[in-house]
């Protein structure tokens, strides 16, 4: 779920919960004023708790950790969706229910212009005139009187003068204490919110309540209430000339009528409004929660794509490529440039990144790249005489035109296939270019190439530190001794699957204070040996950030119960694994 979406269901679901809050505590009261504020700041409040950043006080808590890993596991589940069955019809409904709510946005939107402009087509041609020392509007037929901030519409020959007399005060007290602010947000806030049904319900109580204030001063001033309910129920068959203001006698007159009736309110109910400050603390808590569950399960499933590439790699019958690793590729969206991550070559012109916000994409995704790199390498008829077969892992710059430059070997298996990568790789097409900020920059990539030879799926063993390049097919070792294997028929896999390691890694990282003070942050890659038994032996760093991310990085490898071992024809073996761990801060 992206941020935004995020954001706005959260934004609803508070809306939903005040208005319940209210009818509860707020419905039947006479404090009008507190009740006006209160309403008030339902809307604000349900705009603004989703942005309260509290992460870092809920992560120092042990309880909130643990309840936004309980949300991670237990609210925030990973499904696969196969593309065929599902993801088509995913993506329609997606993109008419975005078609739907910005139609009714737009729609919404015209009716608020143009009630908007009838007020001002209104005010322009209507003549003034002072009654009672206050300027009025007189309205060009009957109609219900109304204000609009501080424009007064009356038909004055309507009316007798103690009628106008209580109109002028009614219609006052909404100028003067700028009730036209609070029907203008509400109807904004239905604007944005239009498909919920509860922002509905806060603006007719909004509305409401501004009338309750703008009768309750009309009695303060002395008028008899009686006679002014005479008047009400006289005005009742009027039509109301706007709807964007305040009118005199728009509300159902029978709510109004038994508001005026009813006893006052003791001064002590005026503390349940305070109520209201928990409800929005514990709602800022929650969102947070949400928000570090969520961040949690990112991290995790960084980490976790970065490792599928490893734990799924298999013999195949032709000569193919391994998935780019996810943090190579769009997606690693949380991590820019910083003051420990900074452009891998200083070129104040063009400078190289290494991981931006938006990571460059081939033509087609990863599967374009793949199908790319399958039906355009030519496997090397040197190599196949000499039986040689590995990975050749090649580190280019996409510029910002999306043109491949700079291509050159990172890890090499013999000038055969590191000769054919290269080739591959330059003749590429071009690129979608990543982005920082918004811009286009050059960004550094790492595409690692399999090389295999067709029908031969036994594979080269290699001791602990060094995978033998081109050791001849007869004299490879046998499964079953102490041979250390870089691929095998069935790789090793970590008890449970993918997702159980993504959660192990996840709930066990501890980031080191030291790097967070320094603000370091970066992919650490280890090595390891699967052993026979599953045991994690050897582990070393294979590319470094710092030495506490490295540390840490040990630390969680060596901390990981037994995997399920390696097998090659049946028996189990000692296996090369590369684990790339992720450490992020937000």
């Amino acid at each position: 779920m992206n941020p935004e979406l995020a954001y706005f269901l959260k934004v609803n679901a508070g809306i939903a919960l005040f208005y319940a809050f209210y009818r509860l505590f707020f419905y039947r009261d006479t404090f009008f004023a507190w009740r006006r504020t209160a309403l008030l700041c339902f809307f604000i409040l349900s705009f603004i708790y989703p942005l309260m950043n509290l992460q870092e006080w809920i992560k120092g808590h042990e309880p909130m950790v643990a309840m936004a890993d309980l949300y991670a596991s237990a609210v925030l589940p990973e499904f696969t969706i196969t593309p065929t069955d599902i993801v088509n019809w995913k993506e329609i409904f997606i993109l008419s229910s975005g078609y739907l709510y910005w139609g009714g946005v737009l729609l919404l939107l015209l009716r608020f212009f143009i009630q908007f402009i009838s007020i001002i087509r209104l005010r322009l041609h209507c003549r003034s005139e002072i009654i009672r020392g206050t300027r009025i509007y007189q309205l060009p037929q009957a109609s219900g009187p109304f204000s609009f901030f501080h424009w007064i519409f009356i038909h004055p020959t309507s009316h007798t003068n103690e009628e106008l007399d209580e109109i002028l005060t009614h219609e006052l007290a909404h100028v003067r204490q700028h009730h036209s602010v609070d029907v203008l947000f509400s109807e904004l806030a239905c604007i944005a919110c239009w498909f919920n049904p509860f922002v509905w319900l806060i603006k007719r109580e909004i509305r409401s309540n501004l009338e309750y204030l703008a009768d309750h001063r009309v009695i303060e001033s002395g008028h008899n209430y009686q006679s002014y309910q005479f008047h009400l129920l006289g005005l009742a068959h009027q039509k109301a000339a706007a709807n964007l203001s305040n009118s005199f006698n728009v509300l159902p007159l029978k709510n109004r009528i038994k508001m005026m009736n009813k006893k006052r309110t003791k001064e002590i109910g005026r503390t349940k409004y305070l109520m209201f400050l928990p409800l929005a603390a514990l709602l800022m808590i929650i969102s947070n929660i949400e928000v570090v569950a969520r961040t949690t399960k990112s991290i995790a499933k960084e980490v976790i794509e970065n490792v599928e590439q490893t734990v799924n790699e298999r013999l195949t019958e032709s000569p193919a490529t391994e998935q780019v690793p996810p943090q190579d590729k769009k997606g690693v969206k949380q991590v820019t440039p910083t003051k420990k991550q900074t452009p891998a070559q200083v070129d104040e012109k063009d400078p190289v990144f290494e991981v931006v916000e938006d990571m460059p994409d081939f033509v087609g995704g990863l599967d374009g790249l793949m199908s790319y790199l399958s039906k355009n390498i030519k496997y090397p008829e040197a190599a196949i005489k000499k039986n040689i077969q590995g990975r050749v892992i090649i580190q280019f710059i996409v510029r910002k035109d999306g043109k491949v430059s700079k291509p050159e070997v990172i890890r090499s298996v013999s000038p055969e296939l590191d000769a054919e990568a290269l080739r591959v790789v330059s003749a590429m097409p071009n690129w979608t270019p990543g982005r920082q900020k918004g811009k286009l920059v050059s960004v550094k990539y790492t595409v690692p190439i399999m090389f295999r030879i067709p029908g031969n799926k036994a594979t080269k063993p290699t001791d602990s530190s060094k995978a033998t390049i081109n050791e001849p097919q007869s004299q490879q070792k046998k499964p079953g001794d102490n041979t250390v294997f870089e691929v095998v028929e069935q790789m090793p896999t970590f008890p449970g699957g993918n997702q159980v390691m993504m959660e192990y890694i996840a709930k066990n990282m501890k980031y080191p204070s030291a790097a967070i003070k320094c603000g370091t942050q970066g992919r650490v890659i280890l090595a390891m040996v699967i052993d026979k038994e599953g045991n994690v032996t050897q582990p070393r760093i294979v590319k470094s950030v710092s030495p506490e991310l490295d540390a840490e990085a040990i630390r969680l490898v060596k901390a990981m119960p037994k995997w399920i071992p390696a097998k090659q024809r049946g028996i189990p073996v000692n296996v090369k694994y590369t684990l790339p761990i992720m450490f992020m801060m937000q």
